[in-house]
């Protein structure tokens, strides 16, 4: 029973080993501040909740749903993406909304994807941007995460040797799990080699709107021509907090687009109607919330740093996104990122996310998320300093660090 073709492409869940230890830990007593899952604590706006209250129990919205979304809704993202991008998109041809973005995705390489495809993917990326693909038959080749020269040469070395050549690209900026951005350049370069090389390009844009330097990430589709190769995938999940009302969407290509619709219908009504009318307030009504969402994120990353570094731990500063990016502390790198993010919690009480999770490159590195307040954190620091301070002198209460080395 557990020879099934798709299920044997996918490899041991990582996090698993880490929610493991962290409800052993939790069963025993133990204070954990949970910096793992990129799960948003915050409250979805009071407008929202009232309307989707408002409008469970009128008359037939029980029944089933669109599939692509009701027309209200793809409008209102068709305007979202104009008034802050400056894109225009049919909202009949070139919007659908999804049950969250990565059901948007998985089912968008159900649908472009032929066995033995070849898949461009960065490398660390958030998990759904590989596995989506290889649960459709795809074969993943791994490219830099970071955007500069590097990313362009490993791009002409896959297609020079991919057999066959390469169907898609995916993209992801602000980055999760590494919080790194790209520019309108970089986009531009991505669009040309797309078009030269018949590229299909798939960008993650979860984290528009969680940025921090007054420079907000732009869009691909800004790029003249982006329209012939691409599709967008956004989230309701951090821009509005409404990450378990699952409400994304796919903007882009019209013929990408149809095929994603086309799957979708024969596999879900969409998603409930009532959260569709709610999140159609989100996106046409008051936008401040999307502001405080990012104080509140900012003040949240500046206690992470100022408090880790003070413990002993320098963590890069993100410019975007709700995760820092954390190499491991020298003297542990050498378990890996799992062992470590395990240790972490038995001496520390603090859970993070392992690296290898997003991809082999992210092993030497952590992710952690900002999802506790900021005196939650500042807790965190506390204990992380106890622990790098005695911490290193036993592995996992048993073994000692250098006979384990």
């Amino acid at each position: 029973m557990t020879d099934f073709h798709r299920i044997r492409r996918l490899p041991p869940y990582v996090f698993e080993q880490v929610n493991r230890v962290k409800a052993t830990a939790r069963n025993g007593g133990a204070d954990i501040v949970d910096l793992g899952m990129g799960n948003p604590d915050l409250d979805a706006p009071a407008h929202v909740v009232e309307k989707l209250k408002d409008t469970i129990g009128r008359p037939r919205t029980d029944r089933y749903s669109a599939s692509k979304g009701i027309p209200g809704l793809r409008r209102a993202q068709a305007a979202y993406y104009e008034r802050r991008f400056g894109v225009k998109l049919n909202p009949d041809t070139q919007v659908v909304a999804t049950i969250g973005s990565k059901e948007g995705f998985a089912n968008m390489a159900q649908a472009i994807t032929a066995p033995g495809d070849v898949i461009l993917v960065p490398n660390p990326s958030y998990p759904i941007h590989a596995f989506g693909f290889l649960m459709a038959g795809a074969a993943i080749r791994s490219v830099p995460c970071e955007p500069g020269p590097e990313f362009f040469r490993a791009l002409e070395r896959a297609v020079v040797h991919s057999i066959p050549s390469p169907l898609a690209l995916v993209l992801c900026y602000p980055s999760n799990p590494t919080a790194c951005v790209a520019d309108l350049d970089f986009y531009k370069d991505c669009v040309a080699f797309a078009k030269k090389h018949d590229l299909i390009l798939l960008s993650d844009l979860a984290y528009s709107e969680v940025y921090f330097d007054d420079n907000p990430p732009p869009s691909v589709l800004q790029v003249p021509g982006a329209m012939d190769v691409t599709v967008e995938f956004t989230s309701m999940s951090k821009t509005f907090s409404m990450a378990g009302w699952r409400m994304g969407f796919a903007v882009g290509n019209e013929r990408l687009i149809a095929a994603l619709a086309r799957v979708k219908s024969y596999l879900d009504y969409g998603a409930y109607t009532p959260i569709q009318v709610a999140a159609t307030a989100a996106l046409n009504g008051p936008q401040d919330c999307i502001a405080d969402m990012r104080a509140v994120y900012k003040k949240r990353r500046d206690a992470l740093v100022d408090s880790f570094g003070k413990a002993g731990w320098e963590i890069p500063v993100p410019s975007a996104s709700m995760f820092a990016w954390a190499p491991i502390p020298e003297k542990f790198r050498h378990m890996g990122s799992v062992e470590f993010a395990k240790l972490l919690i038995e001496k520390a009480d603090v859970a993070v996310a392992p690296g290898v999770g997003f991809g082999e490159h992210g092993d030497e590195y952590v992710r952690i998320a900002l999802v506790e307040n900021e005196q939650r954190i500042r807790q965190a620091a506390r204990n992380v300093r106890r622990f790098l301070e005695t911490g290193a002198e036993t592995l996992h209460n048993v073994v000692p660090l250098a006979a384990a080395r």
